[in-house]
Order: C-alpha cells, then sequence, then structure tokens
C-alpha cells in the first residue's frame, strides 16, 4: 500500500465513524480555500457542493463534468487533511454505469464518500425501479474499492415539484435495500418530516440545514449528518455582493475585510 493509499483509507475509516458516533455537521466548501478555513474552524469533514462549485468555475449548477469535479476533488484533498464527500449530481449520465464510473473516479481522485441522485439533468426524475438500479451499481462499484466509500443516496422529490413526502420515504427505503450507507432527502422543511424520514430508515439520514430550524432540532429528530449545501457559498458571495455594491454606488469602503478572517486557516 502507498502513502497516499494509506492516507486514504485512514480518511475513509475516520469518515464512516463519523456516521457512527455523535451526529456531526459536514460543511460545504466551493474552492480549497474555502476548505481549508473550515478545517482551521474545526469541522471534521468536508462535502462538496455542484451549485458551489459551478459558480466558482463560472458556471450555473448542472454545467460541470465528471472531470472537472475529479479535479476539484483533487485540489480539495491536497489542500485539506479531512475526509471528502462529494456532491455527483446524477453521475453525469441516466445510465447505472455513468454512477458506477463517477464513483470510481472520484474515488482515484482522493474522495472517501459521495451522492448519487435521482434528478436528471434532462429535468426529470428517473423512475423509481430505475432509480433504485442505479443506486445498485453505484454501491458495487463502491464495494470494489480497496477502502471504505461511503454512498449516499439522494431522492430528489421534495425540491423537484413532488412534494408527497410518503413517496420519497418509499425511495429512501428502495436506495438502503440497494446498499446505500446514508439516505437524503434535500427539501426536508420541518421536525415532523425528519422525523417521518428517519423513523422509517434504519442508515443515517443527512439533512440539509433551513435557517428556520436549530442543529438541536435537526438532530432532535433522528438526523445523524447535517450538510449546508451551497449555502455558505452564497453567504460568501452576498458579502461581496454587499461590500462591491457600497463601493460601486456610494463610494463608501467600510464593508471591506481583513485577511484576518484567515486566522482559521493559520491556525
Amino acid at each position: 500500500m502507498t502513502l497516499a493509499d494509506s492516507i486514504q483509507h485512514e480518511k475513509a475509516e475516520r469518515f464512516r465513524a463519523l456516521h457512527a458516533g455523535e451526529p456531526f455537521v459536514i460543511p460545504n466548501p466551493w474552492d480549497a480555500g474555502s476548505a481549508r478555513v473550515l478545517e482551521g474552524l474545526g469541522f471534521e469533514a468536508l462535502a462538496t457542493t455542484s451549485s458551489g462549485f459551478a459558480f466558482a468555475l463560472g458556471r450555473l449548477d448542472g454545467e460541470v463534468t465528471l472531470d472537472d469535479v475529479a479535479a476539484h476533488v483533487t485540489a480539495l484533498s491536497a489542500a485539506s487533511e479531512l475526509p471528502v464527500s462529494v456532491d455527483l449530481e446524477n453521475g453525469y449520465g441516466p445510465e447505472p454505469e455513468a454512477a458506477a464510473r463517477a464513483i470510481a473516479r472520484v474515488a482515484e481522485a482522493g474522495a472517501v464518500g459521495g451522492s448519487i441522485e435521482d434528478w436528471d439533468r434532462g429535468g426529470r426524475l428517473y423512475d423509481a425501479a430505475h432509480a433504485a438500479e442505479r443506486v445498485a451499481a453505484a454501491v458495487e462499484a463502491a464495494r470494489a474499492l480497496p477502502f471504505a466509500f461511503t454512498l449516499t443516496a439522494r431522492a430528489e422529490n421534495l425540491l423537484r415539484g413532488n412534494p408527497d413526502l410518503d413517496r420519497t420515504i418509499a425511495r429512501l427505503q428502495a436506495y438502503e435495500a440497494a446498499g446505500a450507507d446514508v439516505l437524503y432527502a434535500p427539501g426536508l422543511a420541518t421536525v415532523e418530516q425528519i422525523e417521518a424520514v428517519c423513523s422509517a430508515l434504519s442508515k443515517p439520514v443527512n439533512v440539509l440545514a433551513r435557517p428556520t430550524l436549530s442543529l438541536a432540532e435537526i438532530v432532535g429528530a433522528g438526523a445523524q449528518r447535517v450538510s449546508v449545501g451551497g449555502a455558505l457559498t452564497w453567504a460568501a458571495v452576498g458579502a461581496l455582493v454587499d461590500a462591491a455594491r457600497a463601493i460601486r454606488e456610494r463610494g463608501d469602503f467600510s464593508l471591506l475585510g481583513s485577511g484576518s478572517v484567515l486566522d482559521a486557516w493559520r491556525a
């Protein structure tokens, strides 16, 4: 085993252990610099954000390629010692083989986890049986790796105009049966919805944070892992826009920041 292989194996074990311990927050950096800052602040793992990464490339969500994402994973893994899980969208293709290929590719780039969703870039949800086949293919690819890759399966119903929670739960149960390690339905809006999902599953559940819910409420409802998606990216961009607008419109430089925010990086 090479040194790089040993490091990835250790990261994978650390990431897997987080899912068996106390509930935790996994923030979503959009580039290597933000990954370094989040590591310095004491977070224990990182997850990529497809929307935030696309923004960093000057593109919209859904416009990046698997090659782009693999390069992103390599950069994050080089910048941080934390385990990295990857938002792989639909796996960059509708076929089960595409989902499997995406898992293998980002693992080669340094990732120890990743998510596959059931929404196609063409604008449709995959039918439930096909979606489960895609998860099963991703699981098979993950299990073929020489380390414990943590696979997350995402049900996108709630974000895509299908608010039926029972159908969302049924999809998650199918993905759990297909072998997914973590289940995730972005768009859960209430404690009651989170409780319904978590009580229907035996595997760890990831919940997307919302400003209207506290960490205590989300964890109390049963979540093991809490992510923030692209929201940290938009918080940073919002601060940029506010400061730049003040300069452009009023000649006001009072919102300019200092490099002291990088103290967390240097810690």
